[in-house]
């Protein structure tokens, strides 16, 4: 039926997601009936859910319960619902037929009248309102005739119906309307005995069927609203895959380009130096050549590291930790070792800032330095450390060119910004306030997390 839920296949206790069989979302909500069966498979309408609430308070495998007669008829009204509504007039037909050739009724007339009542119910699903007006019609011209019919019982199936498919206003109109027919029937034919029993019998079956349909029709939106929700729950689930990929994406590219960036200036630097100072002072060549070597193999080492821990067919084991502040004094000497004195100055006493932001503390003066050794052909540069908890302060300058690279802009600045703000922190970086020369990078961590 349009506008019905179609939940796809599941496992018990849980909802599908997406259009994909078999994929369930990990965040859906469990049903609390103990033990909780699987709900219908494709509903095509609003009757096949009640059985799936026949299936939880069974207390039976889902296994057992799709298996044999009853699990192909389940099948059977979930995919074909015309044929059922069709086989259930019928069915239905062939049953008053039988009991209205053996009451004293019979006749040509009751059974054009009675088949006209039932026939309507084959397209009951598909016309719920029209289907219930159409047999209400006929019911009343068989009232003003004078002879019951067992066929009366297709005004149940319709009003059930009604209230199974349609809003609870036209429920409760048209459970008024079929009461004012029980009125009508017990007053004049007493099936059940005296007016006052018969009105009591008719009614409470006008009630139940009314309250039957109303039961499905809200097992029917529940069952709208969990798919809904679980549709919802994927789409979340997506968005977040991937921001946390576009995330991952940026520190990685972040991570190589301190690591790249910053090995391949002084690897470059070094290189140049060596080839100046070779023919002059070998020994001064070779040293260089072998700083260089040993800068290329500890960014080797560096990038292993790094991507590393992305493969997930290889252990972690072995792998060396990410630097930090103390690691500091190393890559102020790589950097002396290119010819620019580097002076590092450690202020107030350091307290633990946690891994995260250590290395970032260092990625932001590699980045600095890196940037001083290619851009601003600087004679000097330093490094100040300055810990006041629950803060850092990182401040490096050099008395170099005062002004960004030319050309196309690059990303350190703004990695570095990045990096600071992961930690509750800020950075500037800009000319020295104080001289008309010369580059500051600022920058405030905010310590452990």
């Amino acid at each position: 039926m349009p506008g019905m839920p179609r939940m796809a296949g599941r496992r018990p206790g849980t909802l599908p997601v997406g259009h994909h069989e078999g994929r369930i979302l990990g965040t859906t909500t469990r049903l609390p009936a103990p033990p909780l069966a699987p709900l219908p498979a494709d509903t095509a309408s609003a009757d096949t859910a009640s059985v799936a609430a026949v299936s939880a308070d069974t207390g039976q495998p889902p296994d057992e319960i799709s298996r044999g007669l009853f699990g192909w008829g389940r099948r059977v009204m979930r995919t074909h619902p015309l044929a059922t509504d069709m086989l259930l007039a019928a069915v239905l037909l062939i049953v008053c037929s039988v009991w209205l050739a053996g009451s004293p009724f019979a006749g040509y007339r009751a059974a054009v009248v009675q088949t006209a009542m039932i026939v309507p119910l084959a397209v009951r699903r598909l016309y719920p309102s029209a289907v219930f007006l159409a047999i209400s019609a006929i019911a009343f011209g068989q009232w003003l005739l004078g002879f019951p019919l067992l066929g009366d019982a297709a005004l149940l199936v319709a009003l059930y119906t009604v209230a199974a498919h349609e809003s609870r206003i036209r429920a409760l109109l048209a459970a008024g309307l079929l009461e004012a027919g029980a009125v009508m029937a017990a007053v004049k034919w007493q099936p059940a005995g005296p007016p006052n029993r018969s009105l009591l019998f008719l009614s409470a079956m006008v009630v139940a069927a009314l309250f039957a349909g109303l039961t499905v029709a809200s097992g029917s939106r529940y069952l709208a609203w969990m798919d809904e929700r679980a549709r919802r729950l994927e789409v979340e689930r997506d968005q977040q895959a991937v921001i946390a990929a576009a995330a991952e994406r940026t520190r990685i590219a972040r991570e190589l380009h301190d690591i790249v960036s910053h090995s391949l200036s002084v690897v470059i630097t070094l290189a140049d130096a060596a080839a100046v100072v070779s023919r002059a002072d070998p020994a001064r060549g070779v040293e260089a050549m072998t700083e260089a070597s040993e800068v290329g193999r500890r960014a080797l080492t560096d990038m292993r590291a790094m991507l590393g821990v992305l493969r997930t067919d290889e252990p972690a084991a072995g792998l060396a930790p990410q630097p930090g502040i103390g690691d500091l004094g190393a890559l102020v000497e790589r950097i002396r070792a290119t010819g620019l004195p580097v002076d590092l100055t450690v202020e107030g006493r350091p307290f633990p800032l946690g891994a995260a932001a250590e290395l970032t503390a260092y990625r932001i003066v590699q980045e600095a330095l890196t940037n001083t050794l290619r851009h601003a052909a600087a004679r000097h540069a330093s490094v100040t450390i300055a810990y006041d908890e629950p803060q850092v302060r990182i401040r490096i300058v050099d008395d170099g060119i005062a002004k960004a690279p030319a050309g196309r802009r690059g990303h350190g600045i703004d990695g570095m910004r990045e990096r600071a703000a992961l930690h509750g922190g800020t950075l500037r970086a800009g000319p020295t306030p104080d001289s008309a020369e010369g580059w500051l990078v600022e920058a405030t961590l905010g310590g452990r997390r």
